[in-house]
């Protein structure tokens, strides 16, 4: 069971993490706020009990670092944006006004429901041992292994299922009816047929030609359009672990100390026993005569498997009190030492012979019958196979060691030649990178191109006008980058001349659009007097879920459209795409045994569940006189 924690460290890590993060979010930066000097600043109140901004900022830091610990190669400051804090800042809301709610409606967790909870957990529940009960000492020890203890984890899943349990009773008991979900249905699966004239803005450009003054007044009205963003060419460099990498010396002596300091631990592949096994159980503490009669019984059957070795699968399907194993006539599969449950049957299996029925053994579990099946691993990798990757290890420890070293000359030297990326360079043999930015980071970008930080200082007045270098400035775990500018340019209106080509496309696209809308409008006018469907294309059945290639501007209008008297006539504008007329002929409601209907209403009683239980937390957040401090809100500093 242990060797299950050990192996399955990482995974319980992120199943523990879904399972308590929604309300550690909340008492655990309870709990840390006690202990922190930062800023007491209410930023928020529920029930009268602040939410203060040392509080907001260590909930977003935790939730930053989560993600630095999921996705390494993701850059956490993606997340750092006033919408993202903001959408922290409810979240806590939210959970604070659901504790309030769970304190006054007197909602607990019994030890029984904490019991099944835990146990319906799939990795949890692989913690049983083969009688059926639960291996306490395993569960500790992964908790252990994580640094928590039971009493805190089982604290704290206790509170995350009460404040489930406030929204659950709403969202579990306010599925609608099947005929309000019909009613309901009927709108979104409703089928119109319609017939299709467009007129297309594209059709009417050939016939524009707009005016240098047209040009002129277009331009002048739209200048937002033409104004291109502040940017500033740069050139900068990055010391990172790599970088020091390089200058890393790998003696080949080294290697092969390194090699044979490691043999058995790394690049000696572990011995794993495939056995089987027959179990007749016994607890350890079970009276003398109950464990003599299992054992009797366990001899006896290792008998009959001795005098017939070809029969072990089939007495262990119909003997073994291994109700996991049974079924596949005892097998145990490949295991590692430490892998077995029980360290007399591993110690019994790793002093066997492949196909050899060894003694009985005697566990905590009762008795064992064993076989060996088979054995693998125990060889060696050659030096050769692995030089490059110890090679690979010795340069990255070496950097790990030499970074710190190398970071505050780094640092030294930016600042004092700070006229010239030169001496850096040349010191630490890095590359010179160049770049065009602006002040935000752009899509796309990645690594050093992605630090707000970096152009905060890049566009500080002091490096504009004097083009110096900037402070080494951290972007990621073992990362620096210094820069300095190399041109400045400040936002600015392009003049009509550098962008004519580009205003006239726009101002023939807006006069086409009106044109089209112009021709169609006339053209409904007509219709609306005289319905004729001469000259129209094929009808066609469009609902919300199939628009038919049709815009979806039209598809709603059509949807919309008082269809008490057929055939009808609608115009719709498309914007700079032109104009659209719809003939709207017949009107075709789903029928009540669509296959559609039976699919979807599932997930519409869902959705409305999700909803009643979103509106049931809006009242509660007025019942709790819920306030944000915008102000406060939009102050606080970045997390990062």
């Amino acid at each position: 069971m242990f060797e299950f924690v050990r192996t399955h460290n990482r995974l319980l890590f992120f199943v523990l993490l879904l399972v308590i993060f929604p309300s550690f979010v909340f008492f655990g930066v309870q709990g840390y706020s006690r202990f922190n000097d930062a800023s007491t600043v209410p930023v928020a109140k529920v029930d009268g009990q602040k939410i203060t901004r040392a509080e907001w900022d260590a909930a977003l830091r935790r939730q930053i670092e989560q993600i630095r610990q999921n996705s390494p190669g993701l850059d956490p400051k993606v997340f750092d944006s006033p919408e993202v804090r903001r959408a922290a800042l409810d979240q806590m809301v939210r959970e604070r006004v659901l504790f309030a709610a769970a304190n006054r409606g007197h909602i607990t967790i019994s030890d029984t429901r904490l019991m099944r909870e835990l146990q319906g957990i799939p990795q949890l529940a692989a913690l049983k041992r083969p009688d059926g009960s639960f291996d306490i000492d395993a569960y500790k020890a992964m908790l252990q292994a994580q640094g928590r203890t039971a009493e805190s984890f089982e604290a704290l899943l206790k509170q995350d299922l009460a404040l489930k349990q406030v929204t659950g009773a709403i969202a579990d008991t306010t599925l609608p009816g099947g005929a309000a979900g019909r009613l309901a249905l009927n709108a979104l699966l409703e089928q119109r047929e319609v017939q299709v004239l467009r007129f297309d803005a594209k059709d009417q450009a050939a016939g524009v030609s707009p005016t240098e003054a047209e040009l002129a007044a277009y331009h002048k009205a739209h200048e937002a359009d033409f104004r291109t963003a502040e940017q500033a060419a740069i050139e900068y460099v990055v010391l990172d672990l790599k970088a020091i990498e390089k200058n890393i010396p790998a003696p080949e002596s080294e290697l092969r100390k390194y090699y044979d300091e490691n043999l058995k631990s790394r690049y000696t592949t572990a011995e794993e026993r495939r056995a089987s096994h027959i179990l007749v159980a016994a607890a350890k503490d079970a009276p003398a005569e109950q464990r003599a009669k299992a054992k009797a019984r366990a001899e006896q059957l290792l008998a009959d498997v001795r005098k017939n070795p070809s029969s072990f699968a089939d007495v262990a399907k119909k003997n073994s009190d291994d109700t996991a194993s049974a079924p596949q006539g005892g097998d145990l599969d490949f295991n590692a030492r430490g892998g077995f449950v029980a360290k007399a049957l591993e110690d019994a299996v790793f002093a066997m012979k492949p196909g050899e029925i060894g003694n009985l053994v005697e566990s905590e579990f009762g008795y064992h019958v064993v076989r060996l099946d088979a054995a693998r691993g125990g060889e060696a990798k050659p030096y050769e196979a692995v030089r490059k990757e110890i090679e690979v290890e010795l340069k990255k420890q070496g950097a790990m060691k030499e970074f710190a070293a190398a970071a505050t000359e780094f640092q030294s030297l930016v600042n004092l030649k700070s006229d010239s990326l030169a001496p850096v360079i040349e010191k630490f043999k890095l590359d010179k990178r160049t770049a065009t930015v602006q002040r935000m980071p752009q899509p796309g970008a990645s690594d050093a191109l992605a630090s707000a930080k970096l152009l905060e200082a890049v566009f500080a007045a002091d490096t504009l006008k004097n083009k110096l270098n900037t402070e080494a400035i951290e972007f990621g775990p073992n990362q620096l980058v210094s820069a300095r500018v190399v041109q400045h340019m400040p936002a600015r209106v392009q003049p009509l001349s550098e962008v004519l080509e580009l205003a006239r496309s726009r101002v023939v696209a807006e006069q086409a659009a009106a044109r089209a809308r112009k021709a169609g409008a006339a053209k409904l006018a007509e219709l609306q007097k005289a319905d004729s469907t001469a000259g129209l294309p094929a009808m066609i059945s469009v609902t919300r879920t199939s628009a038919q290639a049709q815009p979806r501007e039209l598809v709603e209008a059509v949807l919309r459209a008082d269809a008490s008297k057929l055939p009808l006539w609608i115009g719709v504008d498309l914007g700079g795409a032109g104009y659209a007329l719809a003939r709207i002929a017949a009107v075709k409601p789903p029928a009540a045994d669509a296959p559609q209907v039976a699919q979807l209403l599932p997930r519409y009683a869902q959705a409305f569940a999700a909803a009643e239980a979103q509106a049931y937390v809006k009242a509660l957040e007025r019942r709790f006189k819920v306030s944000v401090d915008a102000a406060a809100a939009a102050a606080s500093a970045p997390a990062n």
